[in-house]
């Protein structure tokens, strides 16, 4: 059979309806059946065939013509969406700088220590090959830390001389009462690491868990290095800076016991330039800052809005 008797009777099966008809007697039983198969014609054949390539392709321009009409909207409205996110973000990120800053001017009537220990922080973060989200983690941790200091009374948080012991203990209570405050928002949950844990110490004699070495949390324990260096690099109503050999030698001193030794010695390649450029009279620690923000949290949306998904 050549192709083209294959083709008619491929069609010839296909435009075949059996019906079968039972003719009964009076009395109800069957009399007489008759079976019939009918056979359509080429020609309608090729019309069925024709009209449905027809409304396959009325079919598909439709769907072109709505599609083409829809993508203008749709292009707007995605448009309009990550406007949205960006002003969303924005927002989230002003709130961080805002609470840390508010915290800071009440501790030390300055908002620079927040700015320069976060960058203190994030240098040395990238020195050690931490990934983006890590450092973003870090970035909210910084600026948050001592937040939790709002709960701390002006007489202790104010005092100049040194705290009692029961005063000490109050005092401690920052860091739960920071932990309670970023977990009623979901965004900021990841800046725990800083916030509950940046005063443990390497040799576990921290508080407010009292952990040990690998334990602490990698962000607290290089923030915990930016933190000290930059409070005893700073003036503070209660004291004058320390210059820069004096306070390197102090954190070796606490190297393995306060600091992590690796970490330290991380950051002893990379303090110099970074002191000399955050203490010049003409630096721009906000101005720095803000393009680390940048750089973290606006450079890959995608990214970070699939981090924050539930």
């Amino acid at each position: 059979m050549d192709d083209r008797a294959r083709s008619v009777h491929k069609r010839l099966v296909l435009s075949m309806l059996a019906a079968a008809v039972v003719l009964a007697a009076a009395a109800g039983a069957a009399a007489v059946y008759i079976h019939g198969v009918f056979v359509a014609s080429p020609e309608a054949v090729a019309r069925f065939e024709q009209e449905a390539a027809w409304s396959v392709g009325a079919t598909v321009l439709i769907v072109i013509l709505v599609t083409a009409a829809l993508y203008p909207v749709i292009r707007r409205l995605l448009g309009q969406l990550g406007g949205l996110t960006i002003q969303l973000l924005d927002a989230n990120l002003e709130t961080i700088q805002l609470l840390g800053n508010a915290i800071a001017k009440r501790d030390s009537d300055t908002d620079a220590h927040n700015y320069r220990v976060t960058i203190y922080a994030v240098r040395l973060a990238e020195a050690v090959g931490a990934d983006a989200a890590t450092i973003r983690r870090l970035i909210k941790g910084a600026f948050l830390h001592d937040i939790g200091k709002i709960g701390v009374r002006d007489q202790i948080l104010l005092k100049l001389s040194r705290l009692t012991p029961e005063e000490f203990e109050e005092m401690k209570k920052h860091v739960q009462h920071g932990l309670d405050i970023i977990g009623a928002c979901r965004w900021l949950e990841d800046a725990a690491e800083v916030v509950g844990y940046h005063h443990e110490k390497y040799d576990g004699s921290g508080y407010d868990r009292g952990l040990q070495g690998e334990d602490i949390p990698m962000n607290a324990r290089i923030f915990a290095i930016a933190d000290v260096f930059d409070t005893l690099t700073s003036e503070r109503p209660y004291k004058k800076p320390l210059g820069y050999d004096e306070t390197m030698h102090t954190l070796v001193q606490g190297s393995g016991s306060h600091f992590d030794p690796e970490l330290l010695e991380v950051f002893r390649r990379i303090a110099p330039s970074l002191y000399h450029a955050l203490t010049d009279p003409g630096a721009d620690p906000h101005h720095e800052m803000q393009e680390i923000i940048h750089h973290y949290f606006k450079s890959d949306l995608a990214v970070i809005m699939q981090e924050a998904a539930p």
